[in-house]
Formats: structure tokens, C-alpha cells, sequence
């Protein structure tokens, strides 16, 4: 067998078992370390621009106020939501549930057309990791064939500083990551407080910050790519999401194949334009080889095209020979006999998703548009009809319940709009607190001259400060006039 048919052969058997283990544990169910080579290019680049632009925003966002609240705020704990300076409660759950199906659908809408590319640009484990983590123990302990030598060298002085510098960062940051992420729970002003204030008065809070301090820095210390290949389910899914016409990060195994290391005096025929150089592989911060396919370690950072474009570069072929494109793009020809290649198409399931997704933000869309900042429900008092009241009176007893989706307190009162009577609250002035819910009782009584039938339409105004903020309609119930004529007579 000569050298070429035994290296395709190898190459055939890692492409049937590739999958049959994950890239980062070995034969014997160890953990194998991932030591990538410090990234480069165009890609690379544009990510670092992506990626500090989305860390400015996770950053300053707790700093910004609209009418001296929150721009975004997740208060789990007192069910308060803000969003764009909105404010969300209870009473909004319709909404929620609306836009977490819309968000879902969205998410599988666009995998099914651009594959995990949101893995790559924009999930907060990768830009840490990659943009912030991996770029300091660059820094600290070089390259990856560096960070190999310092590993297997002997503890010396130089070593120790190193790792101990390394780890001190690390857990620093991630300190600094929970009391971000915290500041959306709690707010900015709160965890200034918590901050400034002595640590002997929040010790149950330290407490609870260091546990997340420690978890976001075992994850990025030690944990890492595990992360996206054994916990996040989002790469499972790609079996289901993907198809052979979502663009993914692949290797054009039509151009690149049969693979064979590059000599500068041979010439180009009856090869491919892999030169088996390994750079793609030794730059995946998940350790895989693209070169096999599409596999649920591959996070689309974009590395393994840079490192292939760059030896492209240098032995004079063309870039693309790992790049953004769907399997049919590569592998399928528009008809038979062409040169050229399919290009990528909207699929099916992919109008679908989108159909479905245009319904779902279209009803959200106008739920939010209808949204008041006041909820009013005005309602008769069960199991009464009316009552017969002194100097031909008659009243009727309803039950009124608020909510203010505001950040103010709201002073109310109740006045009847289009019809002459008397409108006697229950009790005491209603005042609603923010984001409060406010029940009360009150009796409207209207001449029986007046009314000409047994139910009559009447609108009650609420107000503030002299300023309508809302008008409910219901109906007054009284004695049919004939009725009483014919008891008057009795």
C-alpha cells in the first residue's frame, strides 16, 4: 500500500468514528486539555469588535436610568421586570409567555438559516472566554505551545508567579461578572449600597456572590469548553435544527480532498488543497477537526477559517476553503454536467418558522401597542342587585380593582361621567402604590326618575390630579319604571 492510499485510508476510518467519542476526552474517559493556538485574522478581528461592543453594553446598561429607573432590571424576587425603561409585572405574564415563544421560535428560525453563529459572536460564554479569559492567560503564559511547556515544567519561582497571577485575575473578574449580572437583579443603586456599605451588614449577600464568583471562575478557569459540548444544550439541538442548507462553518471537502502534505516542487494535480498542516485544528478552542463535518463541539467562532485563509495565503490558493456555507452549496452541482454549485435557498421549514414567527411578534406587537399603565375592573357586587334608598333614590354597590403599572404612587378618585347621580367611595381616598394592586367599594345612587329602564349604561372616570387617566363602562340595575308605578299605587 503506498503512502498516499494508507493516509486516505486513516482518513476514512476518523471520519466513520470521529463521532463516536467527544474531541476533549480520550480513550480511557480522560480529561483532555485544550490548549488553542492564539487566534488571528479577519474573523478574529471582527469578533473583537463585536465582543467589546456587547461587553459595553452588559456593562453600562445597570448605569443607565430612564425618569430615574432602571433601563433593564430582572427582579425575580419581587416579580418586577423592566425593559427599556418599561415597567413589567404579574399582570404582564401574557406578554411574557408571548415574547418567550416568540424568542424560541426566533432562535430555531434562525439556526435553521445561519447554524450557531450566535454561539461564536455573541453568547456571554464564548466572548468571556475566548475575548477576555483566554486573551489574559495569552498574556500571562504565551502560546499554546508555551502554556504546554509551563504546564510540564518543573515548580519554579517564574511558574508559580505565573499561575498565581493567572488565578488571582481570574477570580477577579469573575467577581467583578457577578456583581454585573447581580446589578440587573438588584439594580445599580442597590449593589452600590451593598458595595459601600460595611461587609458585616450583607454577609448573607457576600456570601451569595462569592458562590457565584467561584462558579463563573470554575467555569472559566477549569471548566471551559465543557460548557458548550456537555451542559448548554443548544449544540444537541443542531441534529434537529440544522439541515444541509443552513450555513455552517464547513470544509470543502470537494475542493480540499484527497488531502496531502504540501511540497513546494510538486504541482497541484490530483490533489486537494488541504496540505494536512493542522492549523485549523490546533487554533479550535473545542479541539475538533472541521475537516470531519458538522459536530455539536463546534461553536462557529470563525478560528479555523482565519488559520485556513492565512496558509491559503501563503502557499497561493484561494481563501474558502473552510468558510460560511451550507453542505449543498458545496457538495451539490445546479445540474448535471455544470460547474458550478447550488447556491443556498429559504427553505420550507424555514418559510414556515418565519410565518409563524411574523404571527407571534405581530400579536405581540399590538398587545404591547394596547398596553396601558393603568389596568381598571369595575364590576357589581355579587349576589346584589339594587337597593331602595330615602328621597326616590336608588343605589347599586360595586367592587373596583386597580393596578398601576407605573413607578409612582397614584392618588385616585371616581367620578360618574354621563349621567347626573352620586358616585360615595367605601372607605378611604385610593392611593396606588407602584406597581400596586388596590381593591375598593363604592355606591353609586341615581334618581328613579331618571332611569328609563332596568339596566342603564353609566361611565365612571378615574382620576388624578384633575386629569382623566382612565374611563370604564358598566351598567346600573334598578326597577323597571312600570313596576314601581304599579307599587306607588298600591
Amino acid at each position: 500500500m503506498n503512502e498516499d492510499n494508507f493516509e486516505q485510508k486513516l482518513y476514512d476510518e476518523e471520519a466513520e468514528t470521529f463521532r463516536n467519542q467527544l474531541a476533549t476526552v480520550t480513550d480511557d474517559g480522560k480529561r483532555k486539555w485544550v490548549y488553542p493556538k492564539k487566534p488571528s485574522g479577519r474573523f478574529h478581528r471582527a469578533r473583537i469588535v463585536v465582543s467589546a461592543t456587547l461587553l459595553l453594553i452588559l456593562i453600562l446598561t445597570p448605569f443607565i436610568k430612564v425618569n430615574g429607573q432602571p433601563f433593564m432590571l430582572f427582579d425575580f424576587l419581587n416579580r418586577k421586570f423592566i425593559l427599556f425603561g418599561v415597567l413589567f409585572g404579574p399582570h404582564d405574564f401574557h406578554l411574557l409567555v408571548i415574547a418567550m415563544i416568540s424568542l424560541i421560535v426566533f432562535v430555531v428560525l434562525f439556526t435553521a438559516v445561519f447554524g450557531r453563529i450566535f454561539c461564536g459572536w455573541a453568547c456571554p460564554q464564548t466572548i468571556f472566554m475566548e475575548m477576555v479569559f483566554r486573551k489574559i492567560e495569552y498574556w500571562i503564559e504565551g502560546d499554546s505551545k508555551d502554556q504546554r511547556k509551563l504546564k510540564s515544567a518543573p515548580w519554579t519561582g517564574v511558574k508559580f508567579f505565573k499561575k498565581i497571577t493567572k488565578q488571582i485575575i481570574f477570580f477577579a473578574i469573575a467577581f467583578f461578572i457577578s456583581n454585573i449580572f447581580l446589578s440587573y437583579i438588584i439594580g445599580i443603586d442597590e449593589l452600590l449600597k451593598i458595595i459601600t456599605d460595611p461587609p458585616s451588614e450583607h454577609l448573607q449577600g457576600l456570601f451569595a456572590i462569592t458562590v457565584f464568583s467561584g462558579i463563573f471562575y470554575f467555569v472559566f478557569s477549569n471548566f471551559r469548553e465543557q460548557a458548550c459540548t456537555i451542559v448548554c444544550p443548544y449544540g444537541r439541538l443542531q441534529g434537529v435544527l440544522l439541515d444541509r442548507d443552513s450555513i455552517v462553518i464547513a470544509y470543502d471537502n470537494i475542493r480540499g480532498e484527497p488531502r496531502k502534505k504540501y511540497k513546494k516542487e510538486e504541482g497541484w494535480e490530483n490533489r486537494g488543497d488541504c496540505i494536512e498542516c493542522y492549523q485549523c485544528v490546533e487554533v479550535c478552542p473545542t479541539g475538533i477537526d472541521i475537516r470531519n463535518g458538522i459536530q455539536l463541539e463546534c461553536v462557529n467562532c470563525t478560528a479555523c477559517i482565519d488559520a485556513c485563509d492565512d496558509i491559503m495565503d501563503k502557499i497561493k490558493r484561494p481563501r474558502g476553503l473552510i468558510r460560511y456555507a451550507s453542505l449543498n452549496s458545496i457538495e451539490k452541482p445546479i445540474r448535471p454536467g455544470s460547474d458550478g454549485k447550488a447556491k443556498w435557498r429559504f427553505t420550507s421549514r424555514a418559510i414556515g418558522y418565519s410565518a409563524l414567527l411574523t404571527v407571534l411578534v405581530t400579536v405581540l406587537t399590538i398587545l404591547l401597542a394596547n398596553r396601558t399603565d393603568f389596568s381598571v375592573t369595575v364590576l357589581r357586587t355579587a349576589g346584589l342587585l339594587y337597593q331602595e334608598q330615602p328621597n326616590n333614590m336608588v343605589s347599586n354597590l360595586y367592587d373596583v380593582n386597580m393596578v398601576n403599572k407605573t413607578f409612582n404612587e397614584i392618588p385616585v378618585t371616581l367620578e360618574l361621567e354621563n349621567i347626573e347621580g352620586e358616585l360615595k367611595l367605601v372607605g378611604n381616598q385610593i392611593v396606588m402604590e407602584p406597581q400596586g394592586n388596590v381593591d375598593a367599594k363604592f355606591l353609586i345612587l341615581l334618581p328613579k326618575d331618571e332611569l328609563a329602564k332596568m339596566s342603564t349604561p353609566i361611565d365612571i372616570g378615574i382620576y388624578s390630579d384633575d386629569k382623566l387617566i382612565k374611563k370604564v363602562t358598566t351598567s346600573f340595575l334598578a326597577p323597571m319604571k312600570k313596576k314601581v308605578e304599579e307599587d306607588e299605587k298600591d
